[in-house]
């Protein structure tokens, strides 16, 4: 009659979750229950509709199936993955048909029941992986969580795990790992970390770290208070971790104090470093997972970049000291503030992240080198400390070939010259310059900012610092009644200590509206620019950047019209927002990787968010649900694959990406642990803008131009 199912204590279905996270779900708590509940409860037929994948609303009285895990994870990759690639896809061509124990029908007489389908068959490879990770070699599994709708599934995995695998911290409990840094080519690699000369206590803990784990080799070094060129590129001869911010805590096990680092996200599962940009992104999925304190600590360590770095940098290791990316500070922090306004220290943790980037926005982006005079734009213009570490070895060969060959060297021989300044040349410096500028620019690379990025004020950077005057001005009115003491602790440079006020905030705002509308704004293309301020003109090409001034709320309501008429048309492709136009792509080279045909997570959620705002209501759900649609698609199909960025003009595979350094997210085997952070934020911020008829039809994969002829069976296009 089958396995044999202890009853003992009864079971009424109480902390039994089908969708509980991997970790609860696969706990020895939970499989025990769920064992206690089949053998307690009456059987029925498994309905063998659902390995098909139909939708339909799983319960506690759902088949649950009893499952060997080795054997059957065995017996599924041998029959089913043709491809040998360790994922089940549309592109395998097994039986799609697996013979597995039901618990219910074989209590009842009835005969194993077969899973049929890519989609079902992929998501039990999933959850056998996972129930093998958690040491499980048997386990009773739920019909309805490997036919969970796609939608449900996705946001799930976000939620429950990716956010967890996405999660890092800085601290001696793992600085063997986080410390070590795959872009070290020195000939002694190892875990070395920065510290600010006025964190002492930061600068004690890590050489105690030090001093009890020999085996680590962490070199612990006082960052150079003063930052400046030459020292910054003495750092490259011993690359490091920057210090973040930490907090203190009392160890339950000991009751001893101590330091902990403060977690924060990280794009990718390959990545241990504090990002810039990609953590605003991130913090606008980790709001809707109801993860508001992760997001506060990733606002705080912004504010720690800021307080001892002098800026939000494009990520913590010493190599990026010359550079920011874009500034969300502002907007991030507000998002934080309206979550926690109610609890103890609110308006304290306000108070720091408004003055710090006060200081920023003062002090760094309004900074001579920074600030074109002529317009009263600001540009993406970096400190470039020689060749940029970060990239591959051979990733300038091309370029520095005439270079190095001019000097009788070896390639490397040249870059160690150059980067140590005995070698000096004026046009290499300014090719560095640019390129640079588009690292710092989170756009690299692109046709619109190659070879002269540094000279652009560029209208992403200005409508990202409009929304800095406005978020401060609105913050001083409405939380600090119109009166905020910037202190002596926050000034740099020229800054003095003084009081500052909304009406000084929304003067810098409405003079750099003038100068948007002056410099950036076509009036006769109905579209926002770019402006070289070396030459004098605008640039001939846009970007899905030319909606920010929507997303800002620097465009007036006449100008959005125009906008999203001008835009949309040349931007808009089958899946969502392609980063630039054809014809920019078609008049230049190969592929670059912000350009057509490639659509990215930040262009959609800003585009949304601000059409939303200026009522283009329509556009911005017709444009998520394309989005959503090719991302649900791509998890179904692909072993739940979730990348970095799509290709919006393939109907077929939108996830694979044939442009330079590849695309994150594509390479894992069986199951997919993080997906890539702005991406999974995109899915959770799409799902608020779509409507629930959408949102119905989205869990069948309704393509967009079907949508309104889609028929709709229990709730569920078809």
């Amino acid at each position: 009659m089958g396995p044999q199912i202890p009853a003992e204590a009864p079971v009424t279905g109480h902390g039994l979750n089908p969708y509980a996270p991997e970790r609860v779900y696969y706990g020895d708590e939970m499989q025990a229950n769920y064992r206690r509940y089949v053998a307690q409860n009456p059987s029925r037929k498994a309905d063998s509709r659902a390995g098909r994948g139909e939708p339909k609303t799983p319960d506690l009285r759902s088949s649950k199936y009893l499952i060997n895990v080795e054997p059957s994870l065995r017996e599924l990759l041998a029959t089913e993955d043709t491809n040998r690639n360790l994922q089940l896809t549309i592109e395998d061509i097994g039986p799609k048909d697996l013979k597995i124990h039901d618990l219910k029908s074989l209590e009842a007489g009835y005969d194993d029941v077969n899973i049929t389908g890519t989609y079902p068959l992929s998501n039990l490879l999933q959850e056998l992986i996972l129930a093998k990770d958690s040491g499980k070699q048997e386990i009773v599994l739920d019909e309805a969580r490997i036919t969970e709708d796609p939608v449900s599934r996705l946001s799930r995995r976000i939620k429950d795990a990716f956010w967890d695998g996405l999660t890092r911290r800085i601290d001696g409990s793992v600085i063997e790992k986080v410390g070590l840094d795959e872009k070290d080519w020195t000939a002694d690699p190892r875990p070395r970390i920065y510290v600010p000369l006025n964190v002492p206590e930061q600068y004690n803990y890590y050489n105690q770290v030090a001093k009890e784990r020999p085996e680590v080799r962490l070199d612990v070094q006082w960052l150079p208070q003063e930052l400046t060129v030459e020292n910054m590129k003495a750092l490259n001869s011993k690359p490091g971790l920057l210090a973040v911010a930490m907090e203190r805590y009392t160890d339950e096990k000991t009751g001893k104090q101590g330091l902990r680092g403060l977690p924060y996200t990280v794009p990718g599962g390959r990545f241990n470093e504090f990002f810039g940009w990609d953590s605003y992104m991130m913090s606008l999925g980790l709001l809707l997972s109801d993860k508001v304190d992760l997001a506060k600590s990733m606002v705080l360590n912004f504010c720690f970049c800021i307080k001892h770095y002098g800026r939000i940098l494009n990520a913590t290791r010493s190599y990026f000291l010359g550079r920011s990316q874009p500034p969300f500070l502002t907007d991030m922090a507000l998002r934080v503030y309206e979550e926690i306004k109610d609890q103890e220290g609110a308006r304290d943790f306000l108070r720091e992240a408004i003055l710090s980037a006060a200081k920023e926005y003062l002090s760094f982006w309004q900074s001579k080198d920074r600030l074109d005079k002529a317009t009263g734009l600001s540009r993406y213009r970096p400190i470039s400390l020689g060749i940029p570490q970060e990239t591959e070895p051979k990733h300038f060969e091309h370029t520095l070939r005439p270079y190095y060959t001019k000097h009788n060297m070896t390639l490397e021989q040249f870059i160690s010259a150059y980067n140590g300044g005995s070698i000096k040349d004026a046009d290499l410096d300014n090719y560095l310059l640019h390129d640079c500028g588009v690292r710092e620019s989170g756009h690299d690379t692109s046709y619109r900012l190659e070879g002269v990025c540094a000279d652009l004020a560029t209208i992403d950077l200005n409508s990202l610092l409009y929304k800095y005057e406005t978020d401060i001005a609105h913050a001083i009115k409405t939380v600090f009644g119109d009166e905020l003491e910037m202190p002596e602790a926050y000034c740099a440079g020229d800054m003095k200590p003084h009081i500052m006020t909304s009406k000084e905030w929304e003067a810098r705002a409405a003079t750099r509206k003038a100068a948007i509308d002056k410099y950036l704004w076509n009036e006769e293309k109905g579209i926002y620019y770019d402006y070289n301020c070396r030459t004098q003109k605008q640039t001939t090409h846009f970007a899905a950047t030319t909606l920010w001034g929507l997303w800002s709320g620097v465009a007036s309501p006449a100008q959005a019209a125009k906008l999203v008429k001008s835009a949309l048309p040349q931007l808009e492709m089958y899946w969502g927002l392609a980063s630039g136009t054809k014809e920019c792509r078609e008049l230049n080279g190969p592929s670059r990787q912000w350009d057509y045909p490639f659509g990215w997570p930040p262009h959609q959620i800003l585009a949304w968010t601000g059409l939303l705002r200026y009522g283009f209501v329509d556009d911005a759900k017709r444009l998520a649900y394309k989005w959503l649609s090719m991302m649900t698609k791509s998890f179904r199909d692909y072993n739940g694959v979730v990348v970095e960025k799509y290709n919006v003009e393939d109907r077929a595979t939108p996830h694979i990406v044939e442009a330079e350094y590849g695309n994150q997210g594509l390479q894992f085997e069986g199951v997919v642990r993080e997906g890539f952070g702005w991406t999974n934020a995109s899915y959770l911020c799409g799902l608020q803008v779509i409507d629930a008829s959408m949102k119905e039809a989205l869990k069948s994969c309704t393509l967009y131009e079907n949508l309104e002829k889609a028929p709709v069976q229990n709730g569920v296009a078809t």
